[in-house]
């Protein structure tokens, strides 16, 4: 083995290692959060159940607000490892590796000596982990577009048909995802890219007709067969879930037209201190360029043509009226070329960006350790509070010392140091109190346990009165796979409403006893206990006569 080879493959071995306990490691140490991850579970289940692969159905009726391609891969995944919580999180996770490899390979090609400085720094950038280790559609819309965004930077480069090939069918997998995004985002950015250039025939040259043909052969039969099963789908997905979702407030995700750009720092920690100087420096280039004051070199245009893919889609969703941060996940792997790209470039930080950076990553430890207080809502003993202080100075220390002995080719692996610490903390010794404070997963066996001890069979389930009313219903339909019934009239509509006739235990805020008797009017009511890590309460509600 050439000593090439032999670095290709040491390199490709630490690379798999990292993005093995980046995205892999302790799937389901908590159970799923929030609404989408476990609604989304369930989708897969139910179309992995009916060995149906065109249909997505939630509790038996058509879902159509997102694409099919998550619902495939935990099929997939469900096949391999039966239908389990983290199971539902494999695709993400699966597609976070390919999109690390890919920045690897692609740097590797196009600049050289960089490729593992980029991956390491796109791997563990915190909205990468984050949405890789999730059962949503983010990662798996993400990946799939940033890839297509370096084919087309490859086309562009070495004008091999291959490549654009490679862009089409990689944005078809993009719509699969979540829908046109991908390719309206791709589309502004090329044409803004061949504006810049002042060069028309790039945009144009990119509108190749086999390109075009290879898109739809993945992309459209899937949505000709739903439509075909189900014909308000153009309605509800195209009309109400893309239109209107960026249009209007719907759905219930309004943000001021800046909630992008600290979400968007957010997203690059740790590496913030050297992405903001990168952007600067990109933009002085850009400025100069569009003022013809400026020779700019090849790097300097991949280093625009990120700089673009960055802004558009953060003005594009800025100016929408529904945000969420998983919407800006795309640019995240663009904003580590960038600053990968500026580091190479510089070949040294000032001594204050490294105390900047390594006080940073000192305060991300830190804000890690304090997560399991903050959930359950408690005063961090003022022992504790003493010894992650001094563990902030500690590796805010360690990074800083590390780096001014070892040169810039260590920082990635000394910014790797908070990054491990701050997981492996929250996947063992925190992982309990998520688990408790944010996942029904914990609520379900307190359910189940409580249902044992006073000897009743397992019961419908029905919620009243709590909050995150979305989080816990959806969480409990997938950990019980049956509907959860609202007492109220304005929950979700794709559950059931009012109160069941038949015996059932009803989930409500604690203390809320007099409420349930009160809206179940003459029926017994016993209490079940409690889960006080949710502040909720069980009560075991006879049937109607």
């Amino acid at each position: 083995m050439n000593p090439r080879t032999r670095l290709l493959v040491l390199q490709l071995a630490v690379l798999l290692g990292v993005c093995f306990f980046f995205f892999f490691f302790g799937l389901g140490a908590f159970g799923l959060t929030g609404a989408d991850e476990p609604r989304y579970a369930q989708i897969g289940r139910e179309m992995f159940e009916r060995h149906d692969w065109i249909l997505p159905t939630f509790n038996g009726q058509p879902w159509l607000e997102k694409p099919v391609l998550l619902y495939w891969k935990q099929i997939n995944s469900y096949i391999f490892f039966g239908v389990r919580d983290w199971a539902a999180r494999i695709p993400a996770a699966a597609f976070a590796t390919a999109l690390i490899l890919a920045v690897f390979f692609f740097m590797r090609r196009f600049r050289p000596a960089s490729e593992l400085d980029a991956a390491m720094i796109t791997a563990s950038s915190a909205a990468i982990i984050g949405f890789g280790r999730g059962a949503s559609t983010d990662m798996l819309v993400s990946a799939p577009f940033a890839i297509a965004m370096l084919a087309w930077w490859a086309w562009h480069e070495t004008s091999k048909k291959l490549w654009l090939a490679a862009f089409y069918a990689l944005l078809a997998v993009g719509m699969l995802a979540k829908g046109p995004v991908a390719p309206a985002l791709a589309l502004l950015i090329v044409a803004a890219y061949a504006a810049l250039r002042r060069d028309a025939k790039i945009f144009l040259r990119s509108l190749w007709w086999p390109g075009f043909a290879l898109f739809f052969a993945i992309a459209v039969p899937w949505f000709v067969a739903v439509q075909l099963r189900v014909p308000q789908f153009f309605r509800v997905f195209f009309l109400e879930h893309n239109l209107a979702r960026f249009g209007t407030d719907l759905y219930q995700h309004a943000q001021p037209f800046w909630y992008y750009i600290p979400v968007f720092f957010l997203s690059t920690l740790p590496w913030t201190v050297f992405t903001l100087p990168a952007l600067a420096q990109t933009i002085r280039s850009g400025i100069r360029r569009v003022r013809g004051t400026s020779e700019t070199d090849q790097e300097d245009w991949l280093a625009l043509f990120l700089l673009l893919w960055i802004a558009i889609p953060i003005v594009f969703f800025s100016i929408s009226r529904s945000k969420l941060p998983g919407y800006i996940l795309p640019v995240v792997p663009a904003a580590a070329l960038l600053t990968t790209i500026n580091l190479h470039r510089t070949q040294a930080i000032s001594r204050i960006q490294l105390m900047l950076h390594s006080l940073l990553c000192g305060v991300v430890v830190g804000a890690g350790l304090m997560v399991p207080w903050l959930l359950l809502k408690e005063p961090v003993p003022d022992v504790t509070k003493n010894w992650i202080a001094a563990t902030v100075g500690v590796v805010a220390a360690l990074v800083l010392i590390i780096v001014r002995k070892q040169g810039l080719r260590s920082l990635h692996f000394a910014t790797l140091i908070p990054v491990v610490m701050v997981l492996a903390f929250l996947l063992r010794w925190a992982a309990p109190v998520l688990d408790q404070t944010l996942s029904a997963r914990a609520v379900n066996a307190e359910l189940d346990a409580q249902v044992r001890k006073h000897g009743v069979a397992p019961p419908a389930l029905a919620i009243f009165d709590v909050k995150k009313q979305r989080d816990l219903a959806y969480g409990l339909n997938f950990y019980r796979n049956r509907p959860v019934t609202y007492y109220e009239s304005d929950g979700p509509r794709d559950l059931p409403h009012g109160v069941p006739a038949e015996t059932h235990v009803v989930i409500t805020k604690s203390g809320n006893g007099d409420a349930v008797r009160a809206v179940v009017g003459p029926r017994p009511v016993m209490s079940l206990g409690g889960f006080p890590p949710q502040h909720l309460e069980f009560f075991l509600v006879a049937g109607a006569r």
